[in-house]
């Protein structure tokens, strides 16, 4: 494997052999073989692995995630393979001037050499929209290829020009069974882990590493680094690491509500059925058996802010109104003062009445998937660039001015002119909605039809 020509490989991400380095970074993944997770984009035989193995990264990347997903791992895969040179800067650190004389030396590189310069920028949303703009021009003409890495959403965080000139990835915390693999062969490797040490850890020990970390492969091994690290050998010279000192190292107790390791799924399960059941004296119990036990209130709560649209919706749209001020007060209060927050979102909730008719957004999402690209209809476009010139935004009606405020209009594409994706249940609010909207889609009086206002 080739290694970057330039700035060396050192000074991007120094020697993996290390042993004041942190666990985590010693352990990064030097190869995609090494890699762990998102087969989605990294998998055998998709676009990503493929640009990278060839070295034919031609398009700008966006690697968007939580924390711990691989977004700084695949970027040094990356320089650890390409023969590009390969420059790495912080938005959290970096200036204008920075900026600038990594252009200036960009283009030097590709007009005399003619060498490309990829450019990791980490925390790419920190980056203003000025110093965003900044960059536009030279990623567009090819003097830097950039590599943005952001655990915000790059649709809403970074410039839609950068946005729409990159290629967005998207990675996903990792699995249970692939953090524990990664924890496993930390302990296994000799050279970068701790394979030259006895050690010997409890299967509960790995779990609740593995649990508490959610996904994010830094947290566990972190973790596993202050167990080990701060446990002395017993008189067999092995390092014992059991629940308790898996508790300590990451700061948090064990979800256990018994010695069965599904009880805390099978509980939250149970919550969730007898809320949406609309159940609440059983959600009650089962809420109040979480909470004795230890269970994270935010996790709870978490659920119950997921509930209140996905089972609620606009039956009650004062549901995700309770939710969320109960999670803010938890957050302002803690426990055990929060126990009533938690209660009252609950409560709410449990006795609301429901529609699960929210999930119409996923059939929109399906058609956009399948469907592709389809323009905006010329009357619905933005009228206050391109009017004069193409037209856009001519023939709309502006439902304020007729009767009722309404009027007939098409806001759909051609294509899809009769696709239906809400259908309003009858339950609470929504049976006002679904008699209104069926006035609105069936009862018309035509072009500039009056309809009785709401």
């Amino acid at each position: 494997m080739s290694s970057p020509k330039g700035r060396s490989q050192e000074t991007l991400f120094e020697t993996v052999g290390d042993t004041m380095r942190p666990l985590a970074a010693r352990m990064r993944p030097r190869t995609l073989d090494e890699f762990v997770g998102q087969e989605h984009i990294a998998g055998a035989d998709k676009l990503l692995r493929r640009a990278i193995e060839a070295d034919k990264l031609f398009s700008s990347l966006i690697l968007w995630g939580p924390p711990g997903t691989g977004k700084t791992t695949l970027a040094s895969i990356i320089a650890n393979t390409t023969q590009s040179h390969f420059e790495k800067i912080s938005a959290v650190t970096a200036g204008v001037a920075d900026i600038r004389k990594l252009i200036a030396d960009a283009r030097d590189r590709r007009g005399m050499y003619s060498k490309r310069t990829i450019v990791l920028v980490d925390e790419i949303h920190r980056f203003n929209k000025a110093q965003q703009d900044a960059l536009l021009p030279h990623v567009e003409d090819g003097t830097i290829i950039l590599i943005g890495a952001t655990t915000e959403n790059p649709y809403f965080e970074v410039i839609s020009a950068l946005v729409s000139r990159s290629r967005v990835f998207q990675l996903k915390p990792l699995d249970d069974d692939q953090v524990a693999l990664l924890l496993r062969r930390a302990l296994a490797d000799q050279e970068r882990g701790y394979g030259k040490k006895q050690i010997e850890i409890a299967d509960d020990a790995l779990a609740h590493l593995v649990d508490i970390a959610g996904g994010d492969a830094r947290v566990a091994l972190n973790a596993l680094e202050l167990a080990i690290e701060s446990t002395p050998p017993d008189a067999r010279g092995i390092v014992p690491i059991n629940l308790r000192v898996a508790e300590e190292a990451i700061q948090r107790r064990a979800l256990r509500y018994d010695r069965a390791a599904d009880e805390h799924y099978d509980t939250i399960s149970a919550f969730i059925k007898s809320v949406r059941g609309s159940d609440p004296d059983a959600a009650l119990y089962w809420l109040a058996k979480m909470v004795y036990a230890g269970e994270d209130p935010k996790f709870i709560m978490r659920r119950l802010l997921i509930l209140a649209s996905e089972d609620i919706g606009l039956a009650d749209p004062n549901g995700i109104v309770v939710a969320s001020a109960c999670a803010r007060a938890l957050e302002w209060c803690g426990l055990p003062e929060a126990q009533y927050h938690l209660a009252e979102a609950t409560l709410y909730l449990s006795t609301a009445p429901k529609s699960n008719s929210a999930k119409a957004y996923f059939a929109a999402l399906a058609l956009v998937e399948k469907e592709g690209k389809i323009q905006v209809p010329t009357h619905l476009q933005d009228s206050t660039r391109d009017a004069a010139a193409l037209g856009h935004g001519k023939d709309y009606k502006y439902p304020h001015e007729f009767p009722g405020h309404y009027t007939r209009q098409q806001y759909l594409p051609d294509a899809l002119r009769d696709a239906r994706f809400y259908e309003p249940s009858d339950q609470g609010y929504e049976k006002e909605i679904g008699e209104r909207l069926k006035r609105l889609r069936e009862d018309g009086a035509g072009e500039g039809g009056e309809y009785e206002s709401m």
